[in-house]
């Protein structure tokens, strides 16, 4: 996916008052898990922006159900990010999903669901998913 603004990723100190987005890197079976939107043919990380009234908490285990069937799982949250793209800030909250169970796929917006033993090549977002992957093999050590 190509983009033509400047994108930095950045990890601060402090939580942000209002985050709007959740993101989970997940592991079933000792692979990573990723899912391919309807209309793309790039792979990411399971997330999504949080709804007016939800917490943080409760976006991340909708988008998990959303976005990959996931029935029984341990969430642990590993800390916020931030995007800066063009001057504009936006932050969100990355969790680790060690995932049990799966059920079938939700109709939603999700088309696939895939597990790898690495990062697949095709990302949606280049610029930032893989920094969010490092940050969770940093935690898990």
């Amino acid at each position: 996916m190509q983009h033509n603004t400047s994108i930095k990723t950045f990890f601060p100190e402090i939580m942000p008052k209002s985050p709007q987005y959740v993101v989970a890197v997940m592991r079933h079976k000792g692979k990573w898990v990723f899912v391919r939107h309807e209309e793309r043919d790039t792979y990411e990380l399971p997330g999504g922006r949080i709804e007016q009234n939800e917490t943080p908490l409760e976006a991340m285990k909708r988008e998990i159900y959303e976005e990959t069937g996931a029935k029984e799982y341990t969430l642990e949250f590993v800390c916020t990010y931030g995007v800066e793209r063009d001057g504009d800030k936006t932050h969100g909250m990355l969790y680790f999903a060690q995932v049990e169970k799966f059920g079938k796929l939700p109709n939603f917006e999700i088309a696939q669901r895939i597990y790898a033993d690495n990062m697949p090549k095709e990302m949606t977002y280049p610029e930032i998913q893989p920094l969010l992957m490092e940050k969770v093999f940093e935690w898990r050590e």
